[in-house]
């Protein structure tokens, strides 16, 4: 009797879309950078049929798009996107901590307030990856008891294309012990039940974030165009 399933084709399909993804939002592919299957899948070591559905995936998701006579390249967000996206998450979340306080059962808090020190911790460490990683968790935890799906799954959705911008915003030395006091506060407020204090907080620091981000792309973004014509 096999001890051990066989990988199914759904799950196989799911790692090769999350290995791509994260290879994006972690920045191995910058915008505009192309993707091209045959690599992916030798990095991979999977079919170029994996590799082609989980590009559609992304696609779907607006982390890639399809450019004529060039295929599959990653995105790019310009800065009126990015404003944009950060001004919905900011209600979205706002919305989503203000019904976390009031919803979520005490466990739910404890757990958020663990998450929040596992992010000190792994901002600590210097590893971007790990530090993105600490804060999906966070988030994870708040949206799961918020009581809303339709918030949760828009926010999910949004966060694989705010982390094109968040890796630079959130590891930007002049950002990080804010954002760090930023989510203390928050689980002082969830743990005295606080959901206005709570909702503004969330608010506030969705803000901050954005106007660091929004910095960071601007320059970025003329950075680029001084490359292209020197």
């Amino acid at each position: 009797m096999n001890k051990i399933r066989a990988i199914q084709p759904d799950t196989l399909r799911q790692k090769v879309e999350d290995a791509v993804r994260e290879a994006i939002t972690s920045g191995v592919y910058a915008p505009g950078e192309r993707l091209i299957e045959r690599e992916l899948c030798e990095g991979l070591g999977v079919s170029r049929a994996s590799v082609r559905e989980a590009l559609r995936r992304l696609e779907a998701e607006k982390l890639v798009h399809t450019v004529p006579h060039r295929g599959p390249v990653v995105a790019s967000i310009s800065v009126e996107e990015a404003r944009q996206l950060y001004a919905l998450r900011a209600v979205l979340e706002g919305y989503a901590a203000h019904e976390f306080a009031t919803q979520a059962t005490d466990a739910a808090i404890q757990q958020f307030g663990r998450a929040a020190a596992d992010l000190r911790e792994a901002a600590g460490s210097g590893d971007t990856d790990c530090v993105l990683r600490a804060k999906g968790i966070l988030y994870d935890v708040m949206l799961s008891h918020c009581g809303n799906d339709l918030v949760r799954e828009t926010l999910r959705g949004f966060y694989s294309r705010i982390n094109l911008l968040r890796a630079t915003s959130l590891m930007h030395p002049e950002r990080l012990p804010h954002s760090l006091a930023e989510i203390d506060a928050l689980v002082a407020a969830f743990q005295a039940r606080d959901a206005a204090k709570a909702e503004q907080l969330a608010r506030l620091h969705v803000t901050n974030a954005c106007a660091v981000a929004l910095k960071q792309l601007a320059f970025r973004i003329a950075q680029t165009s001084l490359d292209a014509v020197s």
